[in-house]
Parts: structure tokens; sequence; C-alpha cells
């Protein structure tokens, strides 16, 4: 592990002093662009931080987000040789397909896409896992559990579960790394949102699948998620339908996409296209019923019973909490955000103003929460991009309504 700290520290000060010589040649990249690609030569844990961050235009300039969005899908991509290193291995008898482009048509921290044909001429999409970065995310992400750990040392931290939290997101990130996993959430996906209407996800096919290589259909003429390229009503619709599926994922199904930022979401005539099913959490059924319970107590305007949901789902209430004036404040959290849109509200600030009300009266949320707010917040980013008048709240209820009764 303290070699993977000295790598983060060489890559670091490797990367900063180049920066810092262009500038001295006036040639000098934008500071968004030079941290953009110091976290791409990290490595795919901060790629991922990246995209989240990319998404959040509410917290960092648009130069900054217009950055970050190459974390998305245009990370430098693995060599052809690299590619086909993987390829061969999946293969050992020969590859299913007649032709695979050379270049690929997207490429993430984790995996490089490629578009090929099988030897009936159907064109398929071939995504090919990177070599060697499973030991890689794996130190990081110890290093970043190491880091929690020193935190919750601190005393206003002693009593947050930082690295049990972490612990959950980051077995989550590392099956990613897992394709055969993939597949089945794709399968799965495809399944629980078939009636949801202009929702699609591409179908896998699992005979062609291997280790390292996942094979799905080839869905043409897909759009990048680009509000200019839309007029109000269009883009009033596209962001009602991807709610739905994302509250159908919350509050139905109980499996969860975390990852739904614009390189994952793309459009195609009249439908909303969701790629990758990689970061895919299945929520337990308590868990799934107590956020929704919160979710319609928070849309209702409903603050008492949203305190409830909270010490009903807490972990742990410490004997002789003020619990009355717990539920004050959260009643008073709730009042000040209940229907608000998309313009006016914010997920981070709400959530952190409640993590603060828990960590005062020593309140032990489950963290097994972390994923429908982690998935919110990738969201909430895109919505507000698209649609700040989104009354979100109140589209979430007759889903929610339906789900509870």
């Amino acid at each position: 592990m303290s070699g993977r700290a000295a790598a983060w520290a060489a890559i670091t000060a490797r990367h900063l002093t180049v920066a810092a010589g262009r500038r001295l040649t006036r040639r000098a990249s934008p500071t968004s662009a030079v941290v953009t690609t110091l976290l791409t030569r990290l490595g795919p844990t901060f790629v991922k931080g990246g995209q989240i961050l990319g998404t959040r235009r509410d917290l960092l300039p648009g130069r900054w987000c217009d950055q970050l969005a190459r974390l998305n899908d245009r990370v430098p991509a693995m060599s052809a040789r690299e590619a086909r290193a993987v390829l061969d291995e999946a293969y050992p008898d020969g590859t299913p397909f007649v032709r695979i482009g050379t270049e690929p048509v997207a490429s993430g921290s984790i995996a490089s896409v490629y578009r090929a044909w099988l030897h009936d001429g159907t064109p398929v999409a071939v995504k090919v896992r990177r070599g060697g970065i499973g030991p890689q995310m794996r130190r990081d992400l110890d290093l970043l559990s190491a880091g929690a750990g020193l935190l919750e040392r601190l005393p206003g931290l002693r009593k947050v579960p930082m690295r049990r939290m972490l612990g959950h997101v980051s077995t989550a990130v590392l099956r990613q790394l897992d394709f055969a996993q993939e597949a089945t959430a794709l399968l799965q996906l495809r399944q629980n949102l078939a009636d949801v209407a202009s929702f699609r996800i591409p179908a896998p096919l699992p005979a062609l699948c291997r280790d390292g290589v996942l094979v799905m259909e080839w869905i043409p003429d897909l759009r990048q998620f680009k509000p200019g390229d839309l007029n109000r009503e269009q883009r009033r619709q596209i962001v009602r339908r991807v709610l739905h599926g994302v509250y159908r994922m919350l509050f139905v199904d109980g499996l969860v996409h975390c990852d739904m930022h614009p390189g994952n979401l793309y459009l195609r005539v009249e439908e909303v296209v969701l790629l990758d099913a990689g970061f895919v959490v299945r929520l337990e059924p308590h868990v799934r019923r107590l956020f929704a319970e919160f979710f319609l107590s928070m849309s209702m305007g409903r603050g008492q019973q949203a305190a409830e949901v909270i010490l009903r789902s807490a972990e742990h209430v410490p004997p002789g909490c003020d619990v009355q004036a717990f539920q004050a404040g959260v009643r008073d959290l709730v009042v000040r955000n209940h229907r608000r849109t998309a313009g006016q509200f914010r997920l981070a600030p709400f959530a952190a103003e409640l993590f603060n009300l828990q960590r005062r009266f020593g309140i032990t949320a489950a963290p097994e929460f972390v994923f429908p707010l982690m998935s919110l917040l990738v969201l909430e980013g895109m919505i507000n991009d698209f649609d700040v008048d989104v009354d979100f709240q109140a589209e979430a209820i007759p889903t929610l309504l339906a789900t509870l009764r």
C-alpha cells in the first residue's frame, strides 16, 4: 500500500512539474485541463470521482465541468496491441468477430468500447477491460479506506462510519471489473424497465462474453445528451422519462444505477438509452422501502414522518439522545426544501445538513443509504442542465404511492 501511495505522489509531482514548465514557455493548459489529465494518470478510482464532479455545474465553473466531462467516455484508450492481447486471451480459439474496429467508439477508465461485426454481419458493441487495473484499483481503495480511518479519529467525525460507508462503495466500484455481473445487470434492467416508455437498455450477448470482454447489441444513431440541441418541451420530456426510470429502479425494483452521467446516457430518436450497467447496486428490500418512505414524506412536506423514518432506519440512536430536538431539526429541513424545483434544490447541501444533524445527535445512519443518494447526486447535474423547473419531488409521488400501498 505504501508503494501505491508513493506512486500517487510521484505521478502528481511529475505532472505538476510538466504543467509548470509549460506555463513558463507560455504553452500553459487551463487549470481544469491539468487537473483532468492528472486524474486520468492517477487511474480509474480518481477518474470516477472526476466524473461525478463533472456533472456539478452548481459547484464548479462550466469550463471545469466541460473538461471533466472528457472523463466520461474520452479517457485515452488502450493501444490496439493491448486490446488485442485481452481479446486473444479471452478467445484462445479465435474471436467470434469477422471484423473489429481498431479505434474505440468510447473509452472510459475501466474499458474501451469497439464496434465489431459477427460472421453473419450483425454489428455489435465490444467492451474490452483494460489489463491490470484490478490490483491498482484495490490498492487505491485500500489507501482511501486508511485515510477515512484517520478522519474517523477527528473529534467531529468519531461517530461517523466513514470506513464502512467507503467499504460499501468500494465493493460496488470493484464490481465494475466483473463483466459477467454487468451482463446480468443489463438483462435485469431490461426486464425491470421493459414497461417504462421510451427507455432502452442494450441487450448483452452472454454466449459471446468472456472474462474481460462484454459483447452487446449495437444501437445505432446515438446522440450525446446536449440540452442546446433540443427545445424546451423536448428537454422537459427527456427529464421526466429519465426520472421515471430512476424512480422505478429506486423504489420498485431496488436495482439502482449509480452512474447515470452523460457518458452512459444517450438519445436515439424518441428513446433515452442507458448503455453501461457496471456500477449497479441491489438495495435490500428494507433499505428500498425505508428510502421510499423518507422520499415520500419529504415530497409531501411531512417532516415529522421523515424524522421517524430516519430514526427507524438508524443503526444506532444513543441513550439520552434528544429525539425531540432531532425531529424538530428534520422537520425544519424538510419544510424548507419541500416542493422546491430542481433549480431551487441542491441535494449535496441538503444531504450535508441532514448528515450534520445526525452527527450532532450521535445518530448513526445505515451505510447502504449512500447508494440511492449517489444515484440521485450524479443524475441531479444532468437534470439541472435540462430543466430547472421540474418538480422532481412531485414526479416521484405516483411511483411512491403505488409502491408503498
